[in-house]
């Protein structure tokens, strides 16, 4: 049976940071999981608890299958906000 970890706790700036990089059209999720040490779903759950409820459907709508999303495109952009 595998251990289930607390995660860390995040801070405020953080879930905004999260937010931001979620609606982020070349920002994928393996790159919000180097940074934060976050799971896709674990963003999706971020994303839900602080955003208005049609806000999160349109989000959701716009990424479900976005390859863009998925897709690791890191090479060719990079925020300077994100940890290189």
């Amino acid at each position: 049976m595998k251990k289930l970890t607390q995660p860390k706790p995040l801070s405020q700036k953080d879930i905004d940071r999260i937010i931001e990089m979620g609606w982020e059209d070349r920002t994928t999720f393996d790159d919000i999981k180097f940074q934060f040490d976050l799971l896709e779903k674990e963003v999706i759950a971020i994303m839900k608890a602080n955003l208005k409820r049609t806000s999160f459907l349109n989000w959701r709508k716009r990424v479900r299958g976005r390859k863009t999303k998925i897709q690791n495109l890191s090479e060719r952009f990079k925020s300077k906000n994100q940890k290189s």
